[in-house]
């Protein structure tokens, strides 16, 4: 087993299950940003077997502890063709994980797939390197709907329906947005993620880029997948069958379920995470979306229905926008401002890429747009703006 983004909230919950069934798994490699060395360091230590990758500038201290570390930006891929595993874990944030996501599969290993940026990224190219059955779904959606297909054949399947929390700031209209704050962004109601997720969260990106990963994971049409929302995040998403049947699949909100189902697949493991207690009253209601407030989910299904390298530009962009908005650069409506105009601007991007360098090519023009559609929005900070987070911090 090889871990990538190991520091993070994703491998760490990984590690915890992998602790807890030393039968069944044995951590052979483990990479980290570099930026909670402290952190990668004790994982070393529970896992002496396993040789580290830094993919940024490590402090001196893990470059002493380890004689075996492997450094830089391509330090994942490095660990990934140096070290033998059956499985990957990519629980990297950002597109930074599509080289990773691509070299696991062409060596041949089970990709437990949380980087769900590599996949909207490179779509083409993930399908084209994947083999069937090669690819695990890490999120809790698509374990839900990879979980639930279970229950029919394919021409039997009628729509996938993605479940969403709606965030902070479900139920709030387009104006009442207007000048939230990075804190009130960041205050998530039932899940705890990184920062980026959790803004993503916030103005459904996340969605939008769970409905491409559907669609690229499970062959179903985007006019075939439906998002609705679900407050108490206990189902976490469902296919209706051609009958009129629908299959759900419930637990309370946990990571830890799709992250053990990803890392073992097809098999459980025993005693996980608690399950769904029926013995008192509760109500699980379910709301759709509200497309004036939350524009990004639709520009979402309009950069996947584009194709080519267009969700990668929309994920750039967005990005960058997130990270505008964590510096109080940018106002919260106005990162579906930037997505659009990254949209409106991006027609000759529907060609497939043809490798790597095709997708970096587009990332770097939609960047370098965002910033300067960012520039040309810039606003002062004022009191009502919040507090900036700085880029390095993570929220576990």
């Amino acid at each position: 087993m090889i871990v990538l983004g190991s520091t993070g909230s994703v491998g760490t919950q990984a590690l915890q299950v992998i602790a807890q069934h030393p039968d069944r798994f044995e951590v052979v490699g483990l990479a980290a940003g570099g930026t909670r060395p402290d952190v990668l360091l004790g994982q070393a230590a529970a896992h002496p077997a396993a040789r580290l990758a830094v993919c940024a500038d490590p402090t001196g201290r893990i470059e002493g502890e380890r004689a075996d570390t492997l450094v830089g930006p391509r330090a994942a891929c490095d660990l990934l063709e140096a070290v033998d595993a059956d499985v990957v874990l990519n629980g990297i944030t950002g597109s930074i994980g599509l080289a990773p996501t691509l070299t696991a599969l062409r060596a041949g290993r089970m990709l437990a797939l949380a980087n769900k940026e590599s996949l909207v990224a490179g779509g083409p190219l993930v399908l084209d390197a994947a083999a069937p059955g090669q690819i695990t779904p890490v999120d809790s959606e698509h374990s839900a709907l990879a979980q639930a297909l279970r229950g029919g054949a394919p021409r039997e399947v009628a729509r996938l329906v993605v479940t969403a929390s709606g965030g902070p700031f479900r139920g709030r209209t387009a104006a009442q947005m207007a000048d939230v704050t990075v804190a009130d962004a960041l205050a998530h109601p039932t899940w705890a993620m990184g920062p980026v997720v959790t803004i993503n969260s916030a103005t459904l990106v996340n969605k939008g880029l769970e409905v491409i990963e559907a669609h690229l994971l499970f062959g179903v049409p985007y006019d075939r997948i439906d998002v609705t929302v679900h407050p108490q995040s206990i189902v976490h998403s469902m296919v209706t069958f051609t009958d009129g049947a629908t299959i759900a699949q419930a637990s309370p909100p946990s990571m830890l379920i799709p992250i053990a189902l990803a890392l073992a697949w097809p098999d459980r493991l025993a005693d996980v995470a608690p399950a769904c207690a029926f013995d008192r009253p509760e109500a699980w209601t379910f709301e759709p979306v509200d497309d004036a407030a939350f524009p990004a989910l639709g520009l979402a299904y309009a950069a996947g229905r584009a194709g080519g390298t267009v969700p990668a530009a929309f994920n750039a962009a967005n990005e960058e926008a997130v990270d505008a908005f964590r510096r109080t650069h940018l106002e919260f409506a106005g990162i579906p401002h930037v997505l659009t105009s990254i949209l409106d601007e991006a027609d000759d991007r529907r060609g497939n890429p043809r490798d790597l360098a095709d997708v970096q090519d587009t990332e770097d023009w939609a960047r370098a747009r965002a910033r300067e559609i960012i520039a040309g929005r810039r606003r002062p900070v004022t009191a009502g703006s919040g507090s900036a987070v700085p880029s390095t911090g993570v929220a576990h």
